[in-house]
């Protein structure tokens, strides 16, 4: 699965340089060339890491930064910033910035912090994931000790019943499961209502995780039942 890269820069030869080599390296990318346009692309979907000038036509790069970190989103973030702004640089690591790198700059550096970032991400993802009380499953996070579920860093306020069906669904990520296996695990084997009730509380979960344009990752199996996947873009 490729990584997916956000870039933020209004220069459009910078811009248009770090897409065509990111994506020689394997990676998706998309450019924005605005502060707002930014913020924009960024909550329209996951990202793995985000390119991020801080000299920006609207909102300047602190300004996106903030606004990044505020949706308590652990999305690496590397700063392109110029030789002069030390000030800025100290402020966007404040900020939570992961990196910096300062223009003009060779791409070889460039494309080695992008891989370390990724890679630093991708490990603190597996300890979680490692730890039986958190389940992660791209941008869905529970926390069992907690309670507490999150779809894009945003907070999801789930009934009892539609938390334990959440819960089952990411215990078993990429495994088809029937209206039956949901039922007998969350309502009980003595439970003798209708299957039916499965897809109403399936669309429940769903209307409260794609709120605001989210993807809920529960995908329909016809005739079957449901999966928490991630949805292909060639998928209807």
């Amino acid at each position: 699965m490729k990584e997916h890269v956000l870039i933020i820069e209004d220069e459009e030869n910078i811009a248009r340089v770090l897409q065509l080599e990111l994506e020689f390296e394997g990676y998706a990318v998309e450019i924005a060339y605005t502060g707002t346009d930014g913020l924009i692309k960024y909550r329209e979907k996951v990202w793995d890491l985000v390119l991020l000038d801080l000299m920006l036509p609207g909102l300047n790069g602190l300004d996106v930064l903030r606004r990044i970190r505020a949706t308590k989103t652990d999305t690496p973030v590397i700063l392109l910033t110029a030789k002069s702004d030390l000030e800025d640089k100290v402020t966007g690591l404040d900020l939570g910035a992961n990196d910096y790198v300062t223009k003009p700059f060779e791409i070889e550096e460039l494309l080695a912090r992008v891989r370390t970032a990724i890679r630093v991400s991708r490990s603190s993802t597996v300890q979680l994931q490692h730890n039986d009380n958190v389940h992660r499953f791209h941008s869905l996070l529970l926390n069992e000790q907690t309670r507490e579920i999150t779809n894009e860093g945003e907070s999801i306020n789930l009934t009892p019943r539609e938390y334990d069906l959440l819960l089952y669904l990411m215990k078993h990520p990429n495994q088809v499961l029937t209206r039956e296996q949901l039922l007998d695990a969350v309502w009980g084997f003595d439970y003798y209502g209708d299957t039916n009730v499965v897809d109403v509380y399936i669309r429940y979960v769903r209307k409260k995780l794609e709120e605001n344009g989210k993807s809920s990752l529960i995908q329909t199996v016809r005739g079957v039942g449901y999966v928490l996947k991630e949805k292909k873009s060639d998928e209807s």
